[in-house]
């Protein structure tokens, strides 16, 4: 069977006839893509129409030609040959001598250039579907045990995630060797991330996938392809963390250099924050743009919050926003969202209208990294209704020959399997004491048990559905074996509980001391995570005290540095930074410090849980969660039993009415409501126990309050039975 990849194309009719010629013969194996490769060479891009890697005959790149005329194929066949022998040429692995193995076949297709006969065995050949196979069959590879290694290439978009510099090493087995051999072995995109990056359909595209698949540079990828394959549209790139900016700017600068031998126009590609204020430059954003181009009323944070309220800025800004236009302008031919999950659907909707006409929105997440615990609703949801009722974006099922609209990218390259279980363990509180009022210990659980299959997991035991015990498991193929294999388990995860603060950043201070001057990890290799962002400056003052007497160079992200600026590699300092600011970065060694306050939390547990999973998933090899006093080593219990579970999820799952429940009971809380539920909570607890003491009469209440409390208690008891 051959897997079908399709990028974008200006020669729409003539591709999809290839795509089906290809979904209607199953006896061919392989993978063909359409709008890809574009190879990079002295002149600019030089985007190939399309190509199929056979293990039975090769490489065959197609001149694709929409219409009749065939016009200077024979050129552009020798053209397309030139250059994709030239960049294969330039690997080792495909070469004997100085001869590349790979056989380089280039056939012109077409729909409509029947009329033009061409002989199946000259050097320049054009077929339709009725030729094709006639051309195909008479092709062989005989050194076809490169295929492999051809994949590989041809596969390997970008060397994305070696490291920023060359590390050296002279220890074979220290920490830092182990970073190298890690970095070394995650260097390319698999093929559903390549899928992801080359397919864009003409409208809304969902990419989702857990923390560390590969999501932020799946898309900064993504941009620079598009932006190489249409540089003269507008394309706009937005995330959440300001500190991904720099990040993304980095990644599609590399990208597009290496697509196309030129630096991107920067005029058409941007990357550009969600909120954005006056002043231009850095401070642009896609919120500030939608109100200029509408000529509609601009709210900052300060003024969003008194008219809006806490906790609701942004939302009330853009709903707003979304309220006051009568008819939107698109200016943008493509849009990705990055870090989709942290917000609100009408921002999505504004980014949405500020399409044009093909509506190329691409918006990735993954809803446990979502630190407000509110789910990102579907598409059909976030998106509205048209005029008639029918949704504006609805999600199609999958058929041959359409790119694939949702995309779900089940491999994590960052976390070792012991990791990424123990983080959703501690995040959904599988393994947490049943709360008396709920009956579990869950804090938060996906309403659709298919996600749990969806992102990477197993059934072991058990069944999957509500009300039944199940066992899951991470797999090999989700989880790779060499993520967790370079380290004992017990050192990828250590889990330390102190007397006192002081004590806490003493062992702390000690290990990073021994990182540096001992396990050759560099400073940009280590970061220190306080999960709770209200308090970081002052909670992460002593630590940073300590490593400054020891000589050691640190600094508070985004505050000592630029908004924009996490890792500060030039001054040699170790970041420190609050949970907010560590989304979409990542560290060989994360020390996460006070994380007692992620054990508990009346009015918002479900968002301190997603804290402590949204630091662990910050590293890519080892992490070290420490805190303090009764909290902690509550939270170390919660572990030692995921570790006695041997990394695995075994649970009740929860039927839909417990589901609703949890959901009430760690329901995300503003200061104020907190306050309401604790004060309604003594009030209650005072009126029940003067009415046991007589010093109070249920008549006193009046029959009419009384009448009403005894209805919602009956409601109560109806429903649970």
């Amino acid at each position: 069977m051959v897997n079908i990849i399709l990028g974008t194309t200006n020669k729409p009719v003539s591709s999809s006839r290839l795509t089906l010629f290809f979904a209607k013969h199953h006896g061919y194996n392989g993978f063909l893509y359409i709008g890809y490769p574009i190879i990079g060479t002295s002149e600019g891009a030089f985007p190939i129409d399309a190509l199929w890697i056979s293990p039975e005959k090769g490489l065959v790149i197609f001149n694709i030609i929409e219409g009749r005329n065939v016009g200077n194929f024979i050129e552009i066949q020798d053209d397309c040959a030139n250059k994709v022998e030239a960049k294969l040429k330039g690997h080792k692995s495909l070469m004997k001598g100085r001869d590349l193995q790979v056989p380089i076949n280039v056939v012109s297709f077409g729909s409509a250039v029947a009329g033009f006969k061409t002989d199946l065995n000259d050097d320049h050949v054009v077929c339709t579907e009725q030729t094709l196979k006639g051309y195909i069959d008479k092709l062989s590879w005989e050194n076809s045990t490169i295929y492999g290694s051809l994949l590989a290439v041809l596969q390997s978009i970008s060397s994305i995630r070696k490291g920023k510099k060359k590390r050296e090493v002279k220890k074979e087995d220290s920490r830092g060797a182990k970073l190298k051999k890690l970095e070394d072995s995650i260097a390319n995109l698999d093929n559903l991330q390549g899928q992801a990056v080359i397919e864009t359909v003409e409208g809304v595209q969902r990419i989702r996938g857990l923390a560390g698949s590969g999501k932020t540079i799946v898309l900064a990828l993504k941009a620079a392809y598009l932006h190489a394959q249409h540089p003269d549209w507008k394309i706009a790139v937005t995330f959440n963390t300001r500190s991904l900016k720099g990040q993304f700017r980095q990644l599609i600068n590399t990208f597009t250099i290496e697509q196309t031998n030129e630096e991107p126009d920067w005029d058409n590609i941007q990357v550009i924050h969600a909120w954005g204020a006056p002043g231009g430059g850095d401070r642009n954003g896609l919120y500030y743009v939608f109100s200029q181009l509408h000529g509609i009323e601009y709210h900052d944070f300060n003024s969003a919050r008194g008219q809006f309220g806490s906790r609701n800025e942004f939302n009330g800004a853009c709903e707003r926003a979304l309220q006051q236009i009568k008819k939107s302008v698109g200016i943008y031919d493509a849009i990705l969202i990055d870090e989709a999950q942290d917000f609100p659907p009408s921002f999505l909707q504004i980014c949405y209208e500020l399409t044009t006409a093909k509506r190329r929105l691409v918006y990735a997440y993954d809803e446990l990294q979502n630190l407000a615990s509110q789910a990102l609703p579907p598409p059909e949801i976030i998106f509205g209704k048209n005029s008639d009722g029918s949704p504006r974006v609805k999600f199609e099922t999958q058929k041959i020959g359409i790119p694939h609209q949702d995309i779900i990218l089940e491999k994590c390259y960052r976390n070792s399997r012991p990791l990424l279980v123990t983080a959703h363990a501690l995040g959904f509180g599988i393994y947490r004491d049943a709360d008396i009022e709920v009956g579990t210990g869950l804090v938060q659980i996906f309403d659709h048990t298919e996600l749990w299959l969806e992102v990477g997991y197993s059934v072991e035991r058990g069944e999957l559905a509500d009300g039944l015990e199940v066992t899951l498991v991470r797999t090999e193929e989700s989880s790779p074996k060499f993520l967790e294999s370079h380290s004992e388990t017990d050192d990828l995860i250590v889990f330390k509980t102190f007397n006192t603060p002081d004590e806490q950043a003493e062992w702390i201070a000690d290990e990073i001391e021994k990182n540096l001057n001992e396990d050759e990890l560099r400073p940009d290799d280590i970061v220190v995570i306080n999960p709770e962002p209200l308090t970081t400056r002052d909670a992460v003052g002593p630590l940073r005290k300590l490593l400054f007497e020891r000589g050691v160079n640190t600094h508070l992200a985004g505050v000592d540095t630029t908004p924009d600026v996490f890792f500060d590699t030039d001054k040699k300092s170790i970041a420190f930074t609050g949970i907010f600011r560590a989304k979409g970065n990542e560290a060989g060694m994360v020390y996460i410090i006070n994380a007692h306050d992620c054990f508990n939390s009346f009015g918002n547990l479900a968002a301190v849980r997603n804290r402590i999973f949204t630091a662990i998933t910050r590293t890519k090899a080892w992490v070290r969660v420490c805190g303090v006093g009764v909290g902690m080593s509550n939270l170390e219990r919660e572990y030692k039993r995921v570790k006695k579970n041997l990394y695995k999820l075994s649970f009740r799952y929860p039927t839909e009415d417990e589901r609703k429940k949890i959901n009430i009971v760690n329901r995300d809380m503003t200061e104020t409501e907190i306050q309401k539920v604790k004060k309604g909570k003594k009030e209650l607890a005072t009126l029940i126990e003067d009415l046991s003491a007589g010093r109070l009469y249920v008549e006193d209440l009046g029959s009419e309050q009384v009448e009403k409390l005894r209805n919602l208690l009956e409601a109560k008891r109806a429903k649970k039975k």
